[in-house]
């Protein structure tokens, strides 16, 4: 099983992304593997982004390692000493999202001053510093040596993927009026806040999902927005079978078959990252054509209908998802988010890059 990585794509996502923020820099997420894109190709693919986001120090470290040059923020921040001090060796950016945090910066003294990005909450209540407490700590930081001064400035939303809803408006309007008088690049926009909120793009924006060529609203794929996918999930047909009308098939006979058809033996299953829960029904495509799910999605395998009239041969192509099957299609049958699926492929799957 390989997932096949489109570098092609992956820039050509960049530049419409570039394009709808216009002036605005962005700033590539490449947090959990690059979504499964894997984070160092897909850093090194990205020379041209303005910026790069990791969610964790290593991974900042990792790419420091492998010669990545740009700015690198670590979403997630630091929890202890120690990696204040690597923040500071490596010359990663933070996020600063709590008290404690602050307490830890105030009481550390790194070797270098590091440069910030503080969090404020307004109106997620998951990280950030809430409204009434920013002028406290905004005076705080800026009489700590180990600060780079201006500190920038940053917010997250909770429901920009939903167009409708005036959550993100409020939290938009919210922000502003909190910094609007204060020095400092300015961040609110992810992938969706990007896509659909005008009125968010700040200074820098934070693509991630839809750089990967995947939407991150309901409903659509990112061929809608004129992106492309950057992963196409491939297998192989490992055995071709006649079945007979009432023949069970699968773990638990939870499915029999109508009428006599001819089944596909896939090699994936949720050994590789493939939800075992994916229903009948679920589409993959075989020689390019759309065929479902049958059965239980086993541990190596699972199982499809190829249809009675089947000339399919054992060594034939299977998408799982990517070109020609958007993988948000195959998240909405499975009743995920398309997030999860690209994320959760495990060491087994080969990552090809083309």
């Amino acid at each position: 099983m390989r997932a096949e990585i489109s570098v092609a794509a992956l820039r050509h996502n960049l530049a419409v992304l570039q394009a709808q923020a216009g002036e605005r820099r962005i700033m590539a997420v490449l947090k959990a593997n690059a979504y499964g894109h894997g984070m160092l190709q897909m850093a090194q693919a990205l020379a041209e982004a303005p910026a790069i986001a990791v969610a964790r120090v290593d991974e900042g470290i990792q790419l420091r390692r492998h010669g990545i040059a740009q700015p690198i923020l670590v979403l997630g921040g630091f929890h202890e000493a120690a990696q204040l001090a690597q923040m500071a060796e490596w010359g990663l950016q933070t996020t600063l999202h709590c008290h404690e945090q602050l307490a830890l910066l105030e009481q550390t003294a790194p070797s270098h001053p590091v440069s910030l990005w503080l969090k404020i909450d307004t109106g997620m209540n998951r990280l950030g510093i809430r409204g009434e407490d920013l002028p406290d700590v905004l005076a705080r930081l800026a009489s700590c040596s180990s600060v780079t001064q201006p500190v920038r400035l940053m917010t997250h939303f909770g429901r920009a993927d939903e167009l409708a809803c005036e959550a993100t408006a409020e939290q938009i309007t919210r922000f502003h009026a909190l910094t609007r008088h204060l020095p400092g690049e300015k961040a609110l926009a992810n992938s969706a806040g990007l896509l659909g909120w005008a009125d968010a793009l700040g200074d820098w924006v934070r693509p991630g999902l839809a750089l990967y060529g995947i939407s991150p609203f309901a409903g659509e794929s990112g061929c809608d927005r004129g992106l492309r996918p950057v992963m196409t999930l491939k297998s192989r047909l490992m055995a071709v079978r006649d079945c007979p009308a009432g023949a069970p098939v699968g773990y638990g006979a939870h499915w029999h078959a109508p009428d006599a058809t001819r089944l596909g033996v896939v090699a994936t299953g949720y050994g590789d990252g493939y939800p075992r829960l994916a229903p009948m029904g679920t589409p993959l495509l075989v020689n390019g054509r759309e065929v479902p799910i049958v059965g239980r999605v086993s541990m190596d395998m699972l199982t499809v209908d190829l249809g009675p009239a089947a000339t399919d041969r054992v060594g034939d192509e299977v998408v799982l998802w990517g070109e020609g099957l958007p993988v948000e299609r195959v998240a909405e049958h499975i009743g995920t988010i398309p997030y999860e699926l690209v994320t959760r492929l495990t060491g087994r799957v080969e990552l090809q890059m083309r």
